[in-house]
């Protein structure tokens, strides 16, 4: 994930669990929304604010379902509905996620080691592997949105894959080591299990009101999936990896919902 931060570049230890710059801050990394940020206050929280991202997660979910819900009343096609609400997504999250999967794609599997791999994956250019997980992934979620919005929509069903793909982002964050001493994930820092706890708290939960409760187990497979496939490869997490990981999860979910709806 190659992306400005609006000045969120070190960490300083914050003991306190939540802080009111906890929202904004995980809102001006994980999204392009025009979201006010005090640089000084976000960089001294650092990974104490990931608690955050499965709301950011939420949030972005209950937008492309509201969007699905009005498109779908306007008579707009299933299929047209579901690429409009894919694309809407993307514009949210400035493809950043994608952009971790991509170079996810091309390091792990484009590398012979580790420090190949790791430079693979800090280059801007896009690979072969690249380009097929990204076709693939972009397919796999547009199906998955189709069989959704053929069904008049599930606004539940979204809000809960997005806060589930970044409860996983935080999982996977807070269990593996970084794997360089420089980039995004690096400069955010690694959460304290408190923080973690609260992450995947609040994604889970959501998912036991709502009844998705079984969305919970195929999202800890995931995660753990991919970070064990980081730590073999790489030793560790990257900014990178956290997208990868919320891509694959999000695709993981949309599958499973769509399978259940056929």
């Amino acid at each position: 994930m190659k992306r400005a931060t609006k000045g969120i570049a070190l960490t300083i230890p914050d003991n306190r669990l939540f802080a009111a710059i906890d929202l904004p801050a995980a809102f001006g990394l994980l999204t392009r929304l025009p979201v006010p940020v005090d640089g000084a206050k976000a960089t001294a929280r650092g990974a104490a604010a990931v608690w955050a991202y499965p709301v950011v997660g939420m949030v972005i979910g209950g937008v492309q379902a509201l969007a699905l819900a009005v498109l779908l009343w306007l008579g707009v096609p299933a299929a047209i509905t579901a690429a409009l609400v894919l694309a809407l997504g993307i514009v949210l999250t400035g493809a950043m996620h994608e952009d971790g999967l991509a170079d996810t794609a091309d390091g792990l599997w484009g590398g012979w080691d580790k420090a190949r791999r790791l430079a693979i994956m800090k280059d801007s250019h896009i690979g072969t592997y690249g380009v097929i997980a990204l076709a693939l992934a972009l397919l796999l979620r547009w199906l998955g949105l189709v069989a959704i919005a053929g069904i008049g929509g599930s606004a539940l069903a979204l809000i809960v894959i997005g806060g589930l793909s970044r409860a996983s982002m935080v999982g996977v964050m807070a269990a593996l080591p970084h794997a360089r001493d420089t980039g995004l994930s690096r400069s955010v820092g690694r959460p304290a299990p408190p923080g973690a706890w609260v992450a995947i708290g609040l994604g889970a939960g959501l998912a036991v009101v709502t009844g998705y409760w079984a969305l919970i187990v195929l999202a800890a497979l995931v995660a753990l999936a991919c970070a064990f496939i980081a730590r073999a490869k790489i030793g560790g997490q990257t900014g990178d990896i956290l997208g990868a990981v919320q891509q694959l999860t999000e695709i993981a979910l949309l599958v499973a919902i769509a399978s259940t709806l056929g």
